[in-house]
């Protein structure tokens, strides 16, 4: 029996680099791959990177890096989740949950208590299929000028069985990612 190859599930994989020429493999040359430049924000890059190949070219990924965060007076650390991009003629398959769990996964053994992601209105209920909250409290992230109000939709996840996210206001304290 042959198995048909776009039955099967795709790999997620590390990559020990995600630049800009990788992006570029996966969403070509949009210029605002994540709907997100009028926002004019300044966004961190991401340490740790998750992908998927098909054909031997990028077609999905997820970033995450670890960032200082406080809420009311708790100071904590967060495993930022961010990058999630798959490519324009892919999406809609579950490459974005594939790589997003994958990358979860990963994050569940780096420490923090909790993951946290910033995304357009219209991508809510995708991350919570995949058991993220949404925040309710505005998130006041670092920018070059000084802190703003992240204007896009927060939510967070807990990375550890019983973690729950602290009653107060929260400040990221580095540029989003």
């Amino acid at each position: 029996m042959t198995t048909n190859p776009s039955s099967v599930s795709p790999a997620v994989v590390r990559l020990a680099r995600y630049a800009t020429t990788e992006l570029r493999e996966i969403v070509g040359d949009d210029d605002d791959p994540f709907g997100v430049s009028e926002a004019g924000l300044t966004w961190l890059p991401k340490q740790e990177h998750f992908a998927i190949r098909r054909d031997g070219r990028l077609v999905a990924h997820t970033g995450l890096v670890t960032l200082p965060l406080s809420v009311g007076p708790v100071e904590t650390q967060v495993v930022g989740f961010g990058g999630v991009v798959v490519a324009p003629g892919l999406r809609g398959h579950g490459l974005a949950r594939l790589v997003v769990t994958s990358a979860l996964e990963h994050a569940r053994t780096m420490g923090p208590q909790y993951g946290l992601l910033f995304c357009r209105p219209h991508l809510v209920s995708l991350y919570q299929r995949l058991g993220w909250r949404t925040l309710q409290e505005d998130v006041q992230v670092e920018q070059p000028d000084g802190p703003v109000v992240m204007p896009l939709r927060s939510l967070w996840v807990p990375l550890h069985d019983g973690a729950q996210w602290p009653v107060g206001p929260v400040r990221l304290r580095s540029l989003p990612m």
